[in-house]
């Protein structure tokens, strides 16, 4: 077996807002293994810059070292790759590919075989209060039932004339909404934020403070009017013990599940059976990755056996992305297995 990586850098179609700036590019780095009967399998590292556990330096030596191990005859293990979540993910991708006959099939399912789809969230990103607005009325005229709307960038007030317009024209029964704060708020001032934003049939809000506060968030779970989901709350921890400890302590009522940031599929089925034990929910959501490690998430999101709306389906952001298989209609992900990614 050989192993390669390379990078890529996406351009958005669109600037796209976040309470952490505006992005314009996003950088994505690829394993590919390719086995001695020439068939290849890709796997992507969705590293994603001031976010990831393991945006560090050394990041891409540790890429070109663990390609000259498997090169050297090695097998390749995710697992011993905790400290770089990433790229676990992404070795993880490209073994699960090449094993499946590198047609960058990783799992096959009724949503492969095009025999059903996923529901997803439209996602409207942060902009002044107009363009907000028309990237509401875009999703719903798409058909989505299910919207998510990033919050913390602009005056609350805004944000707010926003959110009552969406419930002023389409009931909690028409329409499922959920907004992220992505840490936006502070301990002291989220609890007046949520009570406002509670007449309007919120159905969570993700990561309404910054992570890492624990007992604060704690007392926002037990006051809040909102359904709480926990976030940027995993990203740092890749301990068993801690993961635990963490839902255990702050007991939300969601937590949010990136693969790209939780170490790939095997870590974030076990984050899904730790919160089932306590009783927590849990929806994917993909990090701006391509349309390599999105088809990859959505393929694995499939094998679940969730009807919970998921956070998929950016792929359509990006002015350079690679071919998809992938298409959305009516708010739905689907899979054309006619169509491969990267050959």
């Amino acid at each position: 077996m050989q192993a390669k990586w390379f990078k890529h850098t996406l351009r958005f179609k669109t600037p796209a807002g976040t309470s952490r700036g505006t992005l314009r590019t996003k950088e994505s780095w690829f394993i590919q293994l390719t086995d001695n009967d020439g068939k290849s399998g890709i796997g992507e590292c969705g590293l994603l810059k001031g976010l990831s556990w393991d945006d560090r330096p050394g990041y891409e030596e540790v890429l070109t070292s663990l390609c000259q191990r498997i090169n050297g005859g090695q097998a390749p293990k995710p697992e011993a790759y905790l400290q770089w979540p990433s790229i676990r993910a992404g070795l993880e991708m490209a073994i699960l590919d090449l094993r499946n006959g590198g047609q960058q099939r990783y799992y096959s399912s009724g949503f492969t075989r095009g025999e059903r789809s996923i529901p997803i969230n439209g996602l409207i990103w942060m902009g002044d209060k107009e363009n907000m607005l028309r990237q509401v009325e875009q999703k719903i005229a798409a058909g989505y039932t299910c919207i998510k709307m990033k919050i913390g960038a602009i005056d609350f007030e805004q944000e707010l004339d926003v959110l009552r317009y969406i419930r002023g024209h389409f009931t909690r029964r028409d329409l499922i909404l959920r907004v992220d704060a992505n840490g936006a708020f502070t301990p002291q001032n989220a609890l007046k934020f949520l009570d406002a934003m509670a007449p309007l049939d919120i159905h969570s809000i993700e990561q309404p403070i910054p992570a890492g506060r624990w007992y604060e968030m704690a007392d926002l779970v037990t006051q809040s009017p909102i359904p709480i989901a926990l976030d940027e709350e995993l990203i740092p921890l890749h301990d068993s013990t801690r993961q635990r400890q963490m839902l255990e302590t702050i007991r939300p009522h969601y937590i949010i599940l990136k693969p790209s940031f939780t170490g790939g599929f095997a870590a974030s089925e076990h984050w899904i059976e730790m919160a089932e034990s306590l009783g927590t929910g849990w929806w994917v959501t993909s990090a701006l990755e391509s349309n390599i490690g999105l088809n990859a998430i959505a393929q694995w999101t499939a094998t679940l056996n969730t009807s919970t709306y998921q956070g998929l389906g950016t792929g359509s952001l990006y002015t350079n992305n690679f071919p998809s298989p992938l298409y959305i209609q009516n708010g739905r992900l689907s899979y054309d297995e006619n169509t491969l990614i990267l050959k």
